[in-house]
């Protein structure tokens, strides 16, 4: 029977021998069938405040042979011509890199290996309602990247990602097929109720409308006439369009119509992050003042630029955890501020909210209903919890926000206790941990509002406690929107950009037995289904997730290191097993 369990305990005898033959009669794959071969579906959360919690069933399948369809080891998209605005097209993949600081490789091993687990990470997503009057691009006068011509159609290309994840015929590397993904965290981007409704949606099915406000017409800074900001449907001659930015009849218009998602037909399983608890991922506001501004008719859309970059980099320091200065802006500039259409779904989502809505089963998808949180988070405001993967395999989500405020993370005392308890109660399991923030992120030390006496922990204190606990294989995570991959001693720090900053990837991690002593993961990234040309006249729902890309690749003061070093992309870790 497959060490990678679906549903095998809820099918019937004669469904799951079928499904075991089919397996067992697959010939020519780069898995081996029998122990560690395929099924489909992670199992219920354990460990967790309320165990056993229902896991979605999936009929077993047999692997499928090793595909580079779809993935970044075929092609990547990448900038053609010389002009100002690179136009992209298909680029040469990526070659997978084989990592041996943690343990040697050894001949052989690809014929031997079976696989332990198969799923994706999808990280950073960033869902944004581009018409929020609480949103921090009034300071792009002083940080050009604060804001992002690409944000109004982040729905069309978190769908189109979906897509792509659905259209994988199974790990790259050996077959088997996936069994669940993992969002790690900037599921939303302002913490807000309709964000939430949006990223719920997407990953469950159905149809969104990213459009707040006036139903009838836009109300955001793209038609602001200010020429800090690109206006696509506009003879305006703005900084963007002076940097190659094109005319775009039609966008904002196109931007809000309603999108369709398929949902993934995986289940799927959530990690909170920074921008999904605090106001633009940084201010720990109280509850009144932030609703009053979130939900109003009052939207501030530019100031000086001297004084945008002064709270920047006050920003960047962590000098205004709970928006004290900002409040203060926002106090000054009240008669400058645009008039809105009022929107009640603007309203931040508390923590509550934020898991009685994963709970939800209009939203279960493809479940399992909450998503890895459970009735017990609910009743006892905890972000974190462990699951099943397979019979060897255990997951572990971390809550890595600070809700004192800013975006660097940490985990308070009674987290961390759990997570000990936790690795020692699957001591004979491999362990897979997964967060928002990366280790070197985890700094912040601001006390818990709920809890202020309780101390806060480092990422570096988390680094310690996986080596001593040396059944923890890797450390997946997200925010820094860059793809880097750390040896720490007896794991790997696997972290992946993002999905609002080109080059825009989620991640498919595969675990292996290479029956010799040595474990691998498999890491091979993806785009999103969308082409990598695109034209600026198609403006449906596909050709404005590619136009989703094109911009993102050429956004003023984007990153061009995001992608990370051939290391940090599609490897193979080696590692010993233990």
């Amino acid at each position: 029977m497959s060490r990678i369990r679906s549903a095998a305990r809820a099918l019937d005898r004669r469904t799951f021998i079928a499904a075991a033959g089919a397996a067992g009669a697959a010939t020519g794959l780069g898995v081996a069938f029998g122990p560690g071969s395929g099924s489909a579906t992670a199992s219920p959360p354990t460990g967790s405040p309320e165990a056993g919690a229902p896991a979605a069933a999936r009929v077993v399948t047999a692997p499928a042979g090793p595909s580079t369809a779809g993935t970044t080891l075929r092609s990547v998209a990448a900038p053609r011509g010389s002009g100002a605005f690179k136009r992209l097209g298909d680029g040469p993949g990526w070659a997978r890199v084989v990592r041996t600081e943690l343990a040697a490789a050894k001949s052989g091993r690809e014929r031997r290996r079976t696989a332990l687990a198969s799923f994706v990470q999808l990280t950073d997503l960033h869902l944004t309602d581009v018409q929020h009057p609480v949103r921090y691009e009034f300071l792009r006068s002083g940080q050009v990247n604060a804001w992002r011509p690409h944000e109004a159609l982040s729905a069309a290309g978190v769908v189109s990602l979906i897509e792509r994840i659905n259209g994988l015929r199974g790990g790259p590397a050996t077959g088997a097929p996936l069994s669940f993904a993992m969002t790690t965290g900037d599921n939303t981007d302002n913490n807000a109720k309709i964000e939430l409704d949006w990223f719920l949606t997407a990953m469950s099915g159905g149809r969104i409308t990213p459009n707040s406000g006036d139903p009838r017409r836009y109300e955001g800074v793209q038609d602001s006439g200010l020429k800090t900001f690109w206006h696509p449907d506009a003879a305006l001659r703005d900084a963007d369009k002076q940097l190659g930015f094109p005319r775009v009849d039609g966008f904002l218009k196109a931007a809000l119509r309603t999108v369709n998602s398929p949902g993934l037909h995986l289940p799927w399983y959530s990690t909170v992050g920074n921008h999904d608890d605090l106001s633009g991922g940084v201010y720990a506001f109280d509850r009144g003042y932030i609703t009053d501004l979130a939900t109003g008719g009052r939207k501030l859309q530019i100031i000086p630029a001297a004084e945008a970059k002064r709270i920047y980099e006050a920003e960047r320091r962590g000098a205004d955890p709970k928006g004290e200065v900002m409040k203060e802006l926002f106090r000054t500039y009240a008669r400058k501020m645009r008039s809105v259409t009022p929107d009640e779904r603007r309203a931040p989502f508390t923590l509550k909210e934020y898991l009685a809505a994963h709970l939800d089963p209009k939203y279960a998808g493809a479940g399992p209903v909450g998503h890895g949180y459970t009735r017990a988070n609910l009743e006892k405001g905890t972000l974190y919890y462990s699951f099943r993967i397979s019979d060897d395999v255990i997951g572990v989500s971390v809550d890595s926000t600070d809700p004192g405020g800013h975006y660097t993370g940490s985990i308070g005392t009674g987290q961390l206790r759990w997570l000990e308890r936790t690795l020692k109660a699957h001591k004979d399991d491999h362990v897979l941990v997964f967060s928002h923030h990366y280790s070197r992120s985890m700094k912040n030390m601001t006390p818990d509002p709920a809890n202020p006496r309780e101390a806060r922990h480092t990422g570096e204190e988390l680094v310690q406690l996986f080596r001593r606990h040396t059944n923890v294989l890797a450390w997946i995570n997200g925010h820094s929107h860059r793809n880097e991959i750390t040896p720490r001693g007896s794991f790997w720090e696997i972290t992946t950009a993002s999905h609002i900053d080109f080059p825009q990837l989620a991640r498919v991690i595969e675990v292996v037995d290479n029956h010799d002593g040595t474990l691998s993961l498999f890491t091979t990234l993806v785009e999103s289904a969308a082409p990598h040309r695109t034209d600026f006249t198609d403006l449906s729902q596909t050709g404005l997730a590619a136009l989703y890309r094109e911009l993102s690749f050429n956004a003023p003061g984007a990153r061009g290191t995001l992608a990370g070093q051939p290391t940090d992309r599609n490897t193979e870790l080696l590692l010993p097993k233990r």
